[in-house]
């Protein structure tokens, strides 16, 4: 049994958990993607620097420094008819030890028939003994595009440091024209550093990315494997049910950003200049 003084602690940290959310809607007015009505609340915050063309760009902004235990922040974004977004954040986002629950991060995207949404977040660095619990779900038209691309760091590998325990439950949903199309819930937990290590598994590697691209079909697999002798890292990409996914391993996000990159140059859809910087 626990004292009064820890549960009073307890009470304390989770009393003093970080709450965000972010909601908006994008429309096109003369050929311009425009914002629509934006909500903003807790500690997350969106920032839509200057135009860049037709489209609109959206920088994510955390401004509790981080995400800790019992933290969640909520996002949900609809992108109408021909309008073009991308999004991004202003650094990589960093996950901290969590001594109780597990911190929720809740994604949920729209795209409308001609529509474009580029969901391309710097990376995710967990901390030893974090613990995130992500959720994506994600609808789109048959007639609409999509790339989206995530990078997970298991430690700051720069610091030399690695993840060893924790939990990381990640669970994808992506309906395309209201039909599943595809499902998927990864969960690494317990001594993962040890996990990684497994050849089978991540071969010693501290990052994992994936790059979701539709529409994506058997000739976007061909132009990405043309790329291959200079990939850092290892890169499996496959299409199935009308869409590409490019699955990426490495040693560090340096490496796995760099073959990021250049799979991303050959589906032709544009980068967020927070990334080229």
């Amino acid at each position: 049994m626990r004292s009064d003084a820890s549960l009073a602690t307890s009470s304390v940290f989770e009393a003093n958990r970080a709450r965000g959310a972010v909601r908006f809607d994008v429309h096109a007015r003369d050929g311009v993607t425009r914002r629509g009505v934006l909500h903003e609340s807790g500690s997350l915050r969106v920032r839509f620097p200057s135009p860049e063309g037709e489209g609109l760009s959206g920088v994510f902004v955390n401004t509790a420094g981080g995400v800790a235990g019992g933290d969640r922040f909520d996002i949900e974004i609809s992108a109408a008819n021909a309008t073009r977004l991308t999004l991004t954040t202003a650094a990589a986002e960093k996950v901290y030890r969590a001594p109780g629950a597990a911190a929720q991060l809740n994604i949920a995207l729209k795209v409308a028939a001609g529509a474009h949404l580029g969901w391309l977040p710097q990376e995710t660095i967990l901390f030893d003994r974090a613990r995130v619990h992500r959720r994506f779900d994600i609808e789109l038209d048959d007639a609409a595009s999509l790339l989206l691309c995530e990078i997970v760091v298991f430690g700051r590998t720069a610091m030399g440091e690695r993840m060893e325990q924790g939990e990381f439950v990640d669970r994808w949903r992506l309906r395309r024209g209201s039909r599943l199309v595809f499902a998927e819930t990864i969960r690494l937990d317990g001594n993962i550093g040890a996990k990684l290590a497994r050849s089978a598994v991540a071969k010693a590697g501290a990052a994992i990315g994936t790059a979701l691209i539709v529409p994506g079909d058997e000739a976007l697999v061909e132009r990405i494997r043309e790329a291959s002798d200079s990939f850092a890292g290892e890169v499996g990409i496959s299409a199935w049910n009308g869409f590409a996914m490019a699955r990426f391993c490495a040693q560090d996000a340096a490496h796995l950003r760099t073959d990021m990159m250049a799979v991303l140059a050959r589906t032709g859809m544009a980068q967020p200049r927070l990334w080229l910087n």
